[in-house]
């Protein structure tokens, strides 16, 4: 049985799409199967529904009667399972894992840094050109001035991150008009819990680096500060 960090090929594509956001509307439910078959236990009942079994959790799904999974909670519950079974049921959270965010104006990718070729959860605003556009400044979230809402978009990362252990976050600019602070300043408002467990936020030139360069960096911080969660300024 498989584990996230060993997908590759079609099955990986599936796996990002289940969790892309805006939620798709284009899943295919067969490559849903065949990825549930790789890395899960999967048995049809005897009412058609499929009993997905996976480190000792289930989810029970009934078949699509269309070639795409088109039902938004159906693509939920895929979501969750997924991030609840990937260890063992009975397990806490682990205090050891690392979080890395990379945010820009395109979107968001979320990693458990201290794994070498981890996939992340990409996390894209509905709008990014006129979200942005309109999100200048982290301390306009203070005034409600910004439009759209931004819990669409950073809200999903907050959520990818809820699992115990420290944060760091890549982004590129600097200053206000920056993605990364933006996201800082929203985390300190709205989930400040969060907010207490960023270690780090480091401007990196993400579009000449690739995914596992980003999390040599990431490990390397992590290894210079001593895993110290001490908030970042």
């Amino acid at each position: 049985m498989k584990s996230i960090s060993q997908l590759s090929g079609s099955h990986l594509r599936t796996y990002q799409m289940i969790f892309q956001h805006p939620i798709t509307h284009n899943l295919d439910w067969r490559q849903v199967h065949a990825l549930l078959h790789s890395i899960a236990d999967v048995v049809e009942e005897p009412n058609g529904n499929l009993r997905v079994t996976r480190n000792g959790l289930s989810l029970v799904l009934q078949p699509s009667h269309s070639k795409d999974v088109a039902e938004s909670h159906t693509v939920m519950e895929l979501r969750h399972f997924l991030e609840r079974s990937e260890a063992p049921a009975g397990q806490p959270d682990a205090p050891g894992i690392h979080f890395l965010v990379v945010i820009d104006h395109r979107g968001a990718r979320v990693f458990q840094s201290e794994l070498r070729d981890a996939v992340p959860h990409s996390l894209l605003p509905h709008e990014p050109d006129k979200y942005f556009r309109h999100a200048h400044h982290s301390r306009d979230f203070t005034r409600g001035q910004e439009k759209p809402d931004p819990n669409s978009f950073f809200g999903p990362i907050a959520e990818a991150l809820r699992a115990a252990g420290p944060i760091l976050i890549f982004g590129t600019g600097t200053g206000a008009a920056s993605e990364m602070e933006q996201f800082n300043g929203w985390l300190k408002l709205n989930h400040a819990d969060l907010a207490g467990r960023v270690i780090g936020r480091v401007t990196v030139d993400e579009h000449h680096l690739t995914e596992n360069e980003l999390l040599a960096r990431a490990r390397e911080f992590y290894a210079n500060c001593g895993n110290t969660a001490v908030p970042a300024p």
